[in-house]
């Protein structure tokens, strides 16, 4: 890394140490709630793999009293990247929308740190349309109280889409390989479309050689898990093999070198088929993954 890079690297972990002093190493947080996660992965480097009219191609305005677009973002952290997402989608610039863009689209977002909960609920611009909830998507009694109480209000059973961005690893590390295909399972249950980042193996051993360095304990599940080596592809097989999902499109990769996947639960051909303009994208990247 360049000098100027470094510099830059130390100002970015000092002013997150200034700010949240229970974090001052990346391996003291087990479960991926780094805060300030977006200073080291800032969601431009995903939205500009994302077509800004996607929400559009998969819920077109069906007539003037289109219903909202309900969508679930697991893991929000400190709530950068759901608000990115939200403007992208909606082609927000300077406070103003795009008169293509869906007539409303509204954010259920979790995480299981409640400190990034409550700062993402202090700094969100539009606290109308996101909602944050402190979540561990791994309960399953507080995850169905929580996500149903959601849901009701718009008198609906499922998201429209959900947003799992990079944390796959983290339910992978802490709840095992069963933990993993229990949290897909969940996920897929939930949402007739799907956005997965999943992590590479790569991430894994980094992970797990941070909490060497400190001096803490090896995740649990790490040194056990059987699903290893691709985890794009093993995330595929999953998905589409074991939950009734199918495979829609890759957009590419993050210049982190991770997948960004779209799949579609198949009970939703009839009423959402795939637009052409995504079909046309799938084959483009099919050598991707």
């Amino acid at each position: 890394m360049a000098a100027s890079g470094k510099l830059a690297a130390a100002g970015v972990a000092e002013a997150v140490e200034e700010e949240d002093p229970r974090v001052l190493e990346p391996g003291a947080a087990p479960f991926g709630n780094f805060p300030r996660y977006s200073c080291f992965h800032p969601p431009e480097q995903r939205l500009r793999l994302l077509p800004p009219e996607l929400l559009r191609q998969l819920f077109p305005p069906a007539g003037p009293d289109t219903r909202p677009i309900l969508g679930l973002d697991v893991g929000c952290n400190s709530g950068d990247l759901s608000v990115a997402l939200y403007k992208h989608f909606l082609s927000l610039r300077d406070g103003k929308t795009c008169p293509e863009a869906p007539g409303e689209l509204r954010l259920l977002c979790c995480d299981i740190d409640p400190v990034l909960v409550a700062r993402a609920k202090k700094e969100c611009p539009f606290p109308d349309a996101l909602t944050f909830i402190t979540l561990d998507f791994m309960n399953h009694r507080t995850r169905k109280v929580l996500l149903t109480s959601f849901l009701s209000q718009f008198g609906r059973s499922v998201f429209d889409i959900g947003f799992c961005m990079s944390v796959t690893m983290w339910i992978h590390l802490n709840h095992g390989d069963q933990g993993l295909w229990e949290f897909l399972a969940h996920l897929s249950s939930l949402c007739c479309y799907l956005l997965v980042e999943p992590q590479p193996w790569k991430c894994y051993r980094a992970a797990a050689r941070r909490l060497r360095k400190l001096g803490l304990h090896d995740f649990d599940h790490f040194r056990s898990l059987t699903i290893r080596g691709d985890m794009a592809n093993q995330i595929v097989q999953i998905l589409t093999q074991d939950h009734g999902m199918e495979l829609v499109c890759c957009f590419g990769n993050t210049s982190w070198d991770r997948s960004l996947l779209l799949f579609r639960a198949k009970h939703t051909v009839e009423s959402n088929p795939i637009p052409e303009s995504l079909i046309e994208e799938a084959e483009r990247n099919r050598l991707k993954l």
